[in-house]
């Protein structure tokens, strides 16, 4: 019998055969862009290269084209078929073209009154934060990237209840992967039930959050948004979880090569996550952003230490007769952790951003107090009616001993012109 998923897609198809009527004009996008990666020479990929070239390539400059395409279709007076569809294609240097055909969004959705309901794969993202969002707990939406994107949305049963003041979301998402094994479905794939209610109260915006996870358990959180002024807002968000998904290095592994890496995802322990952020607005269409948060789910203080230490030592390892190869792996399997949502638990962000038609500029940077790190970005965007031109650097830096300082990149930039109609 197809996972559930996969029978809303063939009823939701079949219901488009049926001749409906559009609730939306069609639209679009379509968008070029070029995607520059710089080396580090720094950080435990550059050794693992220098021991054993080719054992871990950098991620090459590639040139992307994306075609999007959006649309919604009216199957009844209540109820409406949306759908967002992404074609893309990747020529990376001196590699060979990679495609990829996905549907973002591929839902129904009925409207009842105050009643609302959804099924199929759709873009739920809550919270109140810029850089990080703790109660982001259906969407898990990666934040900051370089390009805004249209993230791929999950598959879901939603049912939503909207007042004056308030609403309400009951979520079951990824109902495929119910009595899937914990491995296959980690973070944002693990079936949950999750909630949200919401109320204003004068100028203020108030969010509760309440999720349960497959293998998970239960988490609690709450967050508030407050227009203090015409010019000033603040917000904080906060969760506490049962347990967590997390990069573990194995208590076994010590500081010589072994034969499996001994980073791995695992269920772990309690965990909380907050924020605290404002936002202030000027005359001028300036705007600033200071955001701080704390993300127990990154690795620990001690666990980055051990983490450098075991570079350490298999880097001087390397360099005797018979374990340069091992070591080379080992030191490649040291990059797993950089897949963090947070690399370290503490962080501190801060934007700044300047907007006069057609052009808006921005630059901002991320701290880790725990080891100096930064990472830099600045950008530049120019939009017109219908075709929007964008540039924008990162370059991640600190310290030597700083984890950004030791990332696979130095630098990433894109340049993109997308055309929207």
């Amino acid at each position: 019998m197809p996972h559930l998923w996969q029978a809303t897609v063939v009823a939701a198809l079949a219901l488009l055969a049926c001749t409906p009527t559009w609730a939306d004009e069609p639209g679009g996008d379509l968008r070029l862009h070029w995607d520059a990666r710089d080396t580090n020479p720094a950080g435990p990929v550059s050794a693992a290269q220098s021991l054993a070239p080719g054992i871990a390539p950098p991620a090459r400059s590639a040139a992307v084209a994306e075609l999007a395409l959006r649309g919604a279709w009216s199957m009844h007076p209540s109820v409406t078929l949306a759908a967002d569809a992404l074609l893309l294609a990747a020529h990376p240097e001196g590699g060979t073209t990679a495609h990829e055909a996905r549907f973002n969004e591929l839902q129904a959705s009925a409207d009842l009154g105050a009643w609302q309901a959804s099924a199929g794969k759709k873009v739920v993202g809550w919270d109140v934060g810029y850089g990080f969002r703790p109660n982001d707990m259906v969407q898990q939406e990666v934040r900051r990237t370089l390009l805004e994107t249209r993230p791929e949305g999950r598959p879901l049963l939603q049912v939503e209840h909207f007042g004056a003041e308030s609403a309400a979301a009951l979520v079951w998402v990824n109902p495929q992967r119910l009595n899937d094994p914990a491995d296959t479905q980690r973070f944002g794939t693990e079936s949950a039930l999750a909630a949200r209610g919401y109320h204003r109260t004068g100028a203020v915006d108030w969010h509760v959050f309440a999720r349960q996870g497959r293998h998970t358990g239960s988490s609690l959180g709450a967050a508030l948004a407050w227009v203090a002024s015409d010019a000033l807002e603040l917000h904080a968000s906060a969760r506490t979880q049962q347990r967590h998904d997390g990069w573990h290095l194995d208590d076994a592994a010590g500081t010589a090569p072994v034969a499996t890496s001994p980073w791995q995802v695992r269920t772990l322990g309690a965990a909380t996550q907050a924020l605290l952020g404002a936002t202030w607005t000027g005359e001028h269409r300036q705007s600033l952003i200071a955001e701080w948060w704390h993300d127990g789910t990154a690795l620990s203080d001690g666990d980055w230490e051990r983490w450098q230490a075991r570079n350490t030592a298999l880097l001087a390892q390397g360099t005797r007769p018979g374990l340069a190869a091992a070591s080379a792996g080992n030191l490649a399997w040291q990059a797993g952790p950089f897949a963090a949502t947070s690399l370290r638990r503490d962080n501190l962000f801060l934007r700044a951003a300047w907007q006069a038609d057609p052009w808006q500029a921005w630059a901002d940077v991320l701290v880790t107090p725990a080891d100096a790190g930064r990472v830099v970005t600045t950008g530049l965007q120019w939009q017109g009616d219908a075709l929007r031109v964008t540039a924008t650097l990162r370059r991640f830096g600190g310290p030597a001993g700083a984890v950004t300082a030791q990332l696979p990149q130095r630098h990433t930039g894109v340049l993109a012109a997308s055309w929207t109609w």
